[in-house]
């Protein structure tokens, strides 16, 4: 396995008695994707291992992010995935139909139609057929949604800093700039080397 398909980067205390340095959390070339780096470089000491040392980073920084699970969704009964969309709902100011909220909260139409019907359960959004295509819907928060969403995110943003802490603010800065620009070259480029 390697540390970008979900193994042995995920798990928790693989970095601990791998490569006989007692690998922890306690950063770069000490975290768990170190350990399994070096083990790589010991069974094919000529391949280059740095693009694994980043994609495993993420990746890894990823799988830890959703086990947090999101304490202020959590308390509000909200995954994730469902705050995004409404979130999406929210921070675009109108309706948008489930294709739109697939691109927005990059989902698969399947998911967004699921979490749209237990939302609507909730009565946090609600739907209505476009005059012209019944088969389009148009998808709007509540007004119970609305207010669900702007008591949240304080919390989930103080939630979220708390969570980067650890990193200074010019730090913070430095990264989210750096994340930006492997998204921006990503974007729309992944497609083109799966062929």
């Amino acid at each position: 396995m390697t540390v970008t398909d979900g193994g042995p980067a995920t798990g928790g205390d693989e970095g601990a008695g791998h490569g006989g340095d007692g690998a922890g959390s306690d950063g770069p070339g000490g975290d768990t994707v170190a350990a399994v780096v070096r083990q790589w470089r010991a069974v094919h000491p000529d391949l280059d291992t740095g693009p694994m040392e980043i994609i495993g980073r993420i990746n890894r920084c990823a799988a830890l992010l959703q086990q947090a699970e999101d304490a202020p969704l959590r308390r509000a009964g909200l995954s994730r995935a469902e705050f995004d969309l409404l979130g999406a709902l929210r921070r675009t100011g109108h309706e948008l139909t489930p294709g739109e909220l697939a691109r927005e909260t990059f989902s698969s139409g399947a998911a967004v139609t699921k979490r749209l019907k237990q939302l609507s359960e909730r009565g946090l959004v609600e739907r209505r057929g476009d005059t012209r295509d019944r088969r389009v819907a148009h998808v709007r928060l509540t007004d119970t949604g609305r207010d669900l969403v702007d008591g949240l995110l304080p919390d989930q943003l103080a939630y979220e800093a708390a969570v980067l802490s650890g990193v200074e603010g010019t730090r913070q800065d430095e990264l989210a700039g750096l994340l930006a620009g492997l998204l921006g070259q990503l974007e729309g480029r992944l497609d083109a080397l799966r062929v």
